[in-house]
């Protein structure tokens, strides 16, 4: 919320010796509202005066404030200047207090400010915009007409600036108190921590490019059709019926609906499916198709800035996962779903997975992708390196390339973790299998569906095991290391999100006489 010491906010000014002088001009700004028999109250005095204009001329003379400058400068329209009004006389504030309000939430903003304290007060027949107007129009006919239309257009372009401004200030505003009353509901349930997350403080604007991505049906098919996904979730759910029966699940970042219609068909009593994007609207479309609207609830919206029909729910189910398992920063939307409504006793699946990197031998792909800009037609463009190297790429890595064996290097419980624990610093050892050059280092991920279940049900993403649509993760390297059988090759990983980019991941490599940092985006 605003206050009145905030920097960016602008002081009423005071009115200068030549705006105080004025006279004549104020008296034509007024003049076309005139009516006769017409008896207004001052705004700031007891002091009757014949006409809205007199009385208005009268508080900028007699009091020092000119309405039409308050009305400028916090943008009002005809229901703000009424509340502004009848604000006035029912608190009988001073008109130094008016000038010295800075731009944002006003005073008068209750609906209250609607009922008039006089009863048909000429002031509330009054149009802001036209009382604005007619200082413009009035001065016309006094210049140069050119002079005029520009000064009248920058005028214009200013109270434009000024309004953009206060809608800016407002919805930050509007942002920092949903951020309190988020941070109010995690911090009252006990053990539960309060940071919220650089993903959960993103504006809606600020993430509308990550969710517009999914708004297409092309990566939905894709997943769909990832069948070591799409069916270790199916048997996850199908097979611990016992898990589902009667209870109530929350789908985090639904999508087509898939794992809501799963849970449905296990046994769920209720399952609320949310998702921002746009493929909600099909999703709705494909539960009525199979008939299971009366127990799937689809909500548009991101889980942050919603709130679910129910106060808890006993399962958690998402498909989270990004490449190298923590980009797109999907799991914190996860976890603020769990800390803010998973009942005791409930879980997240999956519950737990974990992040593994392999050395990588394969010296044809680093002629292709790093060793190729040393010669380009006979041109030297080995500068590119520095622009190619620091991005990951994923892709699928063939099983006869991996010169070591697999090391885990992060294990999280997705019912325990915390924001913390998705930014990481480990030291890895990989036990080398084959004498060769070390060209990439390459990452991937386990997911364990295990809580409770009678039948347990995991699926890994490797490079030795039927390939999905996550692929895997390589990290080049600059200048392949040599290394020999049965010798370990040591190491330390750094994980962390970009602070510009919070589902973007720089992930740093510590390896002997090297340092190398990649960026995942």
């Amino acid at each position: 919320m605003a206050d009145n010491t905030d920097p960016h906010a602008e002081e009423m000014p005071e009115l200068s010796d030549e705006d105080d002088g004025d006279v004549d001009g104020d008296e034509e700004q007024w003049q076309w509202m005139e009516e006769e028999g017409q008896t207004v109250i001052c705004l700031f005095c007891e002091k009757l005066l014949d006409s809205v204009s007199a009385t208005l001329q009268h508080c900028t003379v007699e009091h020092q404030l000119n309405v039409v400058d308050v009305i400028r400068k916090h943008c009002l329209d005809d229901y703000g200047y009424i509340k502004m009004i009848n604000f006035i006389r029912a608190t009988k504030c001073s008109a130094s207090y008016l000038m010295e309000l800075s731009e944002g939430l006003l005073p008068w903003d209750s609906e209250d400010f609607l009922k008039p304290v006089l009863q048909d007060d000429p002031l509330l027949q009054t149009d802001p915009e036209e009382l604005c107007g007619t200082e413009d129009t009035s001065s016309s006919s006094r210049g140069d007409s050119h002079s005029e239309v520009r000064r009248r257009a920058l005028t214009a372009e200013e109270r434009v600036q000024r309004s953009e401004e206060a809608v800016a200030r407002l919805m930050e505003d509007v942002h920092k108190l949903r951020l309190l009353a988020q941070g109010l509901v995690l911090n009252s349930e006990p053990g539960r921590g309060g940071n919220l997350g650089a993903v959960a403080e993103l504006r809606e604007d600020e993430d509308e490019a990550y969710f517009s991505s999914y708004g297409h049906y092309g990566i939905h098919e894709e997943m769909l059709k990832d069948k070591v996904r799409t069916e270790s979730y199916r048997d996850f759910m199908y097979k611990n019926p016992e898990v589902f029966r009667d209870k109530v699940v929350l789908d985090v970042g639904c999508g087509t609906g898939i794992l809501s219609m799963f849970a449905a068909r296990a046994g769920a009593k209720k399952v609320i499916a949310v998702d921002q994007s746009e493929i909600i609207y099909q999703a709705m479309d494909i539960v009525r198709s199979n008939q299971l609207e009366n127990i799937i609830t689809l909500i548009k919206g991101r889980i942050e800035d919603i709130k679910l029909p129910v106060e808890k729910v006993d399962i958690i189910i998402s498909e989270w996962m990004g490449y190298f398992l923590l980009f797109e920063s999907m799991l914190d939307s996860v976890l603020y779903a769990r800390d803010c409504y998973l009942a005791d006793g409930g879980s997240v699946y999956p519950d737990l997975c974990n992040i593994s990197l392999a050395a990588v031998g394969d010296a044809q792909k680093h002629q292709d992708r790093i060793a190729f800009w040393e010669d380009v037609y006979g041109f030297n463009m080995a500068c590119m390196k520095a622009a190619v190297v620091p991005e990951a790429v994923v892709e699928v890595v063939q099983a006869e390339t991996l010169i070591s064996e697999s090391a885990v290097v992060q294990t999280l419980d997705c019912n325990t973790a915390c924001l913390s624990e998705l930014e990481f610093t480990k030291d890895f050892l990989l036990k080398i299998t084959k004498t060769t050059d070390c060209t990439a280092i390459v990452g991937y991920f386990d997911i364990f569906f295990d809580k409770g279940c009678s039948n347990k049900v995991t699926f890994s993403t490797g490079p030795q095991v039927t390939k999905t649509h996550w692929k895997q993760t390589v990290f080049l390297l600059e200048k392949p290391i040599s290394v020999k059988a049965g010798e370990e090759l040591k190491g330390k990983i750094t994980v962390r999100k970009n602070k510009k980019d919070p589902r973007s991941l720089f992930v740093t490599f510590d390896l002997p006489d090297r340092k190398q940092t990649y960026t995942l985006q």
